[in-house]
């Protein structure tokens, strides 16, 4: 009689457990649905504003624009020159992004897998590149930069980016490559493979999560930077993305029709590349929290 009673307890309980579970789940994605929309809220309002008049920025802030002028988007592009700025800065992403994917991989690859007496302090100082303020480096890098003759040029941006972003690259990458078996390293180094192969045929194929985790970061601090290209670059030619947006600011207004439409054209590279890689991200992100 007892077990009888226990039997039905459990079943009820077990009954009563599925019946609560639809309803958790559409407690959670209700929470995660106003979660998405007051995330993504700031760029629908920064895509609706970009198509309103001045007067309506001011009048409805928050509402539709009486009629979409998307004679703001040409407008924006013409008086900043967009075109060009567009290419520069993808000029200057990308060979920022090659050297600090490929000097990152080669630096992690020989800190995660060998082990030499200077390790320790290697690590410790990538480490500490990483506290450093960046824009603390601006006078002594514009100095340099003057003295060896790369100011005003793309390697102005390019070197100094590289530099700054390679101790997070790094310290990414070892962490993911260090959770990679070593019995593959050992199987490949008896079928003849050397260290340089084992690195371009093994190890960075299988470090694709974390290099991408880390190319999106670079590629997002390369493209929205305006202080290193504000002090490093003053040739009208040669501006980036960032400086562009600001001629349609003065002293006196601004014009804030044509910066919405300009910053929605900037901002597409940046929305484009994460939808591309947010796969790899996403693994990159979360393969070190199941390492043994």
């Amino acid at each position: 009689m007892q077990h009888a009673v226990r039997t039905g307890t459990a079943k009820r309980s077990v009954s009563g457990g599925v019946g609560r579970k639809p309803w958790a789940e559409a407690v959670k994605n209700i929470l995660l649905t106003l979660y998405a929309l007051v995330t993504l809220y700031p760029l629908i309002w920064l895509f609706i504003s970009a198509f309103k008049t001045n007067d309506e920025f001011f009048d409805k802030p928050f509402g539709l624009p009486a009629e979409w002028r998307f004679e703001n988007m040409k407008r924006a592009w013409e008086v900043s020159d967009m075109g060009t700025s567009l290419v520069n800065s993808l000029i200057v992403t990308i060979a920022a992004l090659i050297l600090t994917v490929l000097l990152g991989a080669l630096a992690a690859y020989v800190l995660a897998r060998f082990q030499f007496r200077l390790r320790a302090p290697a690590t410790g100082l990538f480490v500490l590149g990483m506290l450093i303020p960046i824009h603390s480096t601006l006078v002594p890098l514009f100095i340099i930069l003057k003295k060896i003759g790369l100011y005003d040029t793309y390697w102005a941006l390019i070197l100094p980016y590289t530099a700054i972003e390679l101790p997070i690259a790094i310290f990414v990458t070892a962490a993911f490559l260090g959770t990679i078996p070593r019995e593959i390293e050992e199987a490949a180094l008896i079928d003849g493979t050397g260290y340089w192969g084992i690195f371009g045929r093994i190890m960075l194929p299988l470090a694709a999560p974390a290099l991408a985790t880390v190319s999106i970061l670079a590629f997002l601090r390369f493209w929205n930077d305006f202080a290193f290209a504000l002090v490093f670059i003053s040739k009208p030619a040669l501006k980036t993305v960032p400086l562009s947006l600001s001629v349609f600011a003065n002293g006196y207004s601004t014009d804030y029709k044509l910066t919405m439409a300009a910053m929605v054209i900037a901002v597409i590279p940046t929305i484009v590349a994460f939808l591309l890689f947010q796969e790899k991200i996403m693994k990159g992100m979360t393969a070190g929290a199941v390492k043994g």
